[in-house]
């Protein structure tokens, strides 16, 4: 069992290296990068609401997100969680996923260089439609390709 922990243990130390060689993702351009969204999502009057009446205390957030994004981005496996269920019952839709992901692309081209930028986004991009079509979903919505989660002023799905 060990033997297999271990060897499972140095491919992922293989994966995390080969990726931060090809895209200068390192632990601390995470941390920048975390940091550097949430500020600006913070005062974001579109998406900051939702996420000011969630979270009490920031710091811990932020620490998580780095975690996550490190698993994301570099497959460290730092992270442990389940974000979509996070995600399910809060009063989103496409418009916030589109500036959510403005936000983000704006923080990585001010703070990373290309190939991270390129690796970041693509994968914020796949966040995104999948948290969209889960809570779609979760509202019984089901999204065709291309279709997007649209609420209704009165609170109901389209």
């Amino acid at each position: 069992m060990s033997d297999s922990f271990t060897e499972m243990e140095q491919r992922r130390a293989r994966a995390v290296a080969e990726i931060v060689a090809r895209t200068g993702i390192d632990e601390p351009m995470i941390e920048r990068v975390v940091r550097g969204f949430y500020a600006k999502v913070r005062q974001d009057p579109m998406i900051g609401p939702v996420f000011e009446a969630r979270i009490a205390d920031w710091e811990p957030h932020l620490q998580r997100m780095c975690q996550f994004w490190s698993s994301v981005a570099l497959m460290s496996g730092r992270y442990h969680g389940s974000p979509m269920v996070k995600h399910l019952p809060l009063p989103v839709d496409a418009a916030h996923f589109d500036r959510w992901l403005a936000l983000f692309r704006e923080t990585v081209r001010a703070l990373c260089p290309p190939a991270a930028q390129t690796h970041f986004i693509e994968r914020a991009e796949r966040i995104a439609e999948s948290l969209e079509m889960g809570i779609a979903s979760f509202h019984r919505v089901m999204l065709r390709p291309g279709e997007r989660f649209h609420r209704t002023e009165q609170g109901n799905e389209s």
